[in-house]
């Protein structure tokens, strides 16, 4: 592979016009065919194989025209001091509203409250609920004003009036100071590290290249392959990241080898089969973590999976040829390792800086490998203290209750749980299909009284029969609040009678709606989460053998990265869960952790984490099989790449962190997430308990069954094939020597 990557870079390095005219050719197709694609509509949300799912596909086969996947708009009202619903005016004002409403465009149904028992039992909170033929993210802006109108008009008759449901829905505001910030912060850390601002420019040009080409093809196929905003962020987050990292090593591999005295074509083939292959190894793990989110058997987090992993290959890809190709537009912009400015000399003719002290990574090194044992208990500790919250983790789904109180949604939602009890924003629908049984409606009410028995019901309505009378729907108002272990207790309750009332009637019981939908969602991933880490991890492992012929070394490697990933659950926990410091980055309400947070959390992390592991141990190995010991080759790694390690780190907790600034709760905790995660990982697993480990192991870190090591493949990441180049080339020129001599 080395071999192969170190002509792909001498011919890019060679040919950097066209390879320029290619990679801006597909820019240019793909923002145009963003530009023209139509645009998005409302992303759907399945769960395959639940029974949530079942009895909504089963809605929607019984009850057509019932707008199953509408949105649906409620205008909550409260009466002042002293006032009720009730009253005269206030009655009046809720009816006019309910009129207006109804002549409305998309609206397939609207309540009246004093028709409906919609009022609360004193009287001071009424609702209308309003359901459209369209999701809301696809409802007609004139539709959203009218039903704002609605409200604003009863508001100025002195009553308070607040809107919920997701008829308002609005795309997410991506947060743009933040990512600003956080690309600023990457910069000054590539001109910092790269020693110009030409080199510092390379990784992000090629960067927002790949991210143009990634974010604008998801744009362009959004509509045809139903994919959300959501998908889109995180391809950007993950592809501004991995970009700039990759490209940020080849450039650093480069000035070392025009620092050794190479000229800048072979400089930039050596980088690309040297860090190159480094790459591809480390684009490949996160390649595996992402595309490996398909057997979760989520569409959603399938597809977000998917985008995100297409955009790592387009950031491999650029770095391995685009990158050398401006390497070679730049020229002598781009100084070799080390040079600033000529060395100053001193008074006795020595240059300045000769015997200077060596460098911070090689320092930490140095006292790494002296008390291995005691940093490796300080670090493991501290890491699993940081853990500990990650043990009370509680899993939901974002609803109004989870907006900031700033919000209509919020208020609205607040105003309900006033007047009609906690569990009222999250009903229960209970679905009976009575295709087979005798009596459908007496199976309907044998339902309906099994569940007034049950702990936990505030409220059981009667059944709804659709008009072939073989199905029916009864909503169920829990005495909780949607996100607590009591309503989720209540489902499977519910469930559990159904099997009762199946096994008496032969009549299907199933439980749905959005409380029930975001409890098998959540069940659902945690039955993932294992098969994941397996599938995930193993892969990884496999390849990393390969990449560093060793067992110990990828088993060390995996058992950090759970480390570092229960750290930054914790850390999560700790702050979007029990609130602690959340006001610094913005966290206005608290509570149940995102469904798909840990299991998406675990995959882009592990991608990540196996990053710093190839490019760190890399270096390692390499003077490791060259004959140093290996707590020196530990040192030398460290002096190759710590510095560059450190770089990358600190340029993905910037991109990351830039995201915390967003508005959409999912991509503020992913943010957050991913960044606490990678300063976990890499400044104390890379940077000490990796080094630690390697420290008390020895040689035997480096061990592999020789009947393993010749059945592996040799894909020589360390650029030994370069080395016989080398030796080539000198043999070429001792014969040329002689020839002349004879």
């Amino acid at each position: 592979m080395a071999t192969f990557l170190y002509k792909l870079g001498r011919l890019a390095f060679r040919r950097r016009h066209f390879v320029a005219l290619i990679w801006v050719a597909l820019l240019t197709l793909a923002g145009v065919g963003a530009a023209s694609a139509p645009a998005a509509g409302s992303t759907s949300f399945s769960i395959p194989g639940t029974e949530a799912q079942k009895a909504f596909d089963l809605l929607e086969q019984r009850f057509p025209g019932g707008s199953a996947d509408g949105a649906t708009g409620r205008i909550v009202f409260k009466a002042p001091e002293g006032e009720k619903m009730t009253d005269g005016a206030n009655k009046a004002t809720v009816t006019r509203a309910v009129e207006e409403l109804r002549d409305g465009a998309e609206v397939v149904s609207v309540t009246d409250p004093y028709k409906t028992n919609a009022v609360s039992k004193d009287g001071t909170v009424a609702y209308i609920s309003v359901t459209y033929d369209a999701p809301g993210m696809e409802l007609k802006d004139s539709t959203k004003d009218a039903l704002e109108k609605a409200g604003d008009e009863a508001r100025d008759t002195g009553l308070t009036v607040e809107i919920g449901g997701d008829a308002l829905q609005a795309a997410s505001e991506p947060g743009a100071a933040g990512e600003i910030v956080g690309l600023a912060i990457a910069a000054v850390t590539l001109v910092i590290t790269l020693g110009s601002l030409v080199a510092a420019g390379l990784p992000l040009l090629t960067a927002i290249i790949g991210v143009g080409i990634g974010v604008s093809t998801i744009t362009a196929l959004a509509n045809a392959l139903d994919l959300g905003d959501t998908t889109s962020t995180l391809a950007l987050m993950i592809g501004l990241a991995v970009g700039i990292d990759y490209a940020l090593f080849i450039v650093s591999r480069y000035r070392g080898e025009l620092a050794e005295g190479r000229d800048r074509e072979e400089a930039a083939g050596r980088a690309a089969g040297t860090a190159g292959s480094a790459v591809v190894f480390a684009g490949l793990t996160v390649v595996i973590a992402l595309a490996g989110l398909t057997v979760v058997n989520v569409p959603m987090l399938t597809k977000m999976g998917l985008a995100a992993a297409g955009t790592v290959v387009v950031a491999v890809l650029i770095a391995l040829t685009m990158v050398p190709a401006l390497l070679g537009y730049a020229g002598r912009k781009v100084r070799p390792a080390g040079e600033k400015r000529k060395p100053k000399k001193t008074a006795q003719g020595q240059n300045k800086g000769q015997g200077a002290k060596p460098g911070l990574g090689v320092r930490w090194a140095s006292f790494v490998v002296r008390r291995p044992a005691a940093v490796l208990l300080l670090a493991v500790a501290g890491l699993g203290a940081i853990a500990v919250p990650a043990s009370q983790l509680e899993l939901g789904l974002p609803d109004d209750g989870s907006q900031p109180t700033s919000t209509t949604q919020r208020r609205a939602y607040d105003l309900l749980s006033e007047g009609f009890g906690p569990g009222f924003n999250g009903p229960l629908m209970v679905v009976g299909d009575a295709v087979a049984g005798d009596d459908p409606k007496a199976a309907a009410n044998d339902v309906a009284d099994r569940i007034k028995d049950l702990d936990d019901v505030a409220a059981v309505t009667p059944a709804r029969f659709n008009k072939a009378g073989d199905t029916f729907t009864i909503t169920v108002i829990p005495d909780s609040k949607p996100s607590s272990t009591q309503t989720e207790d209540l489902v499977h309750a519910i469930r559990d009678q159904g099997a009762d009332v199946k096994a008496d009637t032969d009549t299907n019981v199933l439980v749905t709606g959005t409380t029930a939908m975001n409890v098998d969602f959540s069940q659902k991933l945690n039955d993932a989460l294992i098969p994941y880490l397996a599938l995930v991890v193993g892969l990884a492992f496999l390849l990393l053998i390969v990449v560093f012929r060793s067992i110990l070394v990828p088993l060390k490697a995996a058992l950090g990265f759970l480390l570092s990933v229960l750290a930054a659950l914790g850390a999560v926990v700790a702050v979007f869960q029990w609130g602690w410091l959340s006001g610094l980055i913005g966290v206005e309400e608290t509570g149940p952790i995102m469904s798909m947070m840990p299991i998406f959390m675990v995959g882009v992390v592990f991608g990540l984490a196996m990053d710093y592991e190839v490019f760190l141990v890399t270096r390692m190995r390499e003077a490791y099989v060259h004959g140093e010991s290996p707590s020196q080759a530990i040192v030398t790694g460290f002096r190759h790449s710590s510095r560059v390690v450190v770089a990358a780190a600190i340029i993905m907790m910037a991109v990351f962190g830039g995201f915390i600034s967003s508005s959409e709760s999912m991509i503020k905790m992913i943010g957050f997430g991913l960044a606490i995660a990678v300063f976990f990982d890499a400044f104390v697993v890379r940077m000490a308990v990796v080094p630690a480990a390697l420290a008390l192991l020895g040689r035997k870190a480096w061990w592999l069954p020789k009947w393993l090591d010749r059945a592996l493949p040799n894909v020589d990441v360390e650029g030994e094939g370069l080395r016989a180049l080398d030796g080539d080339r000198q043999d070429d020129k001792d014969e040329d020597r002689e020839l002349v001599r004879v």
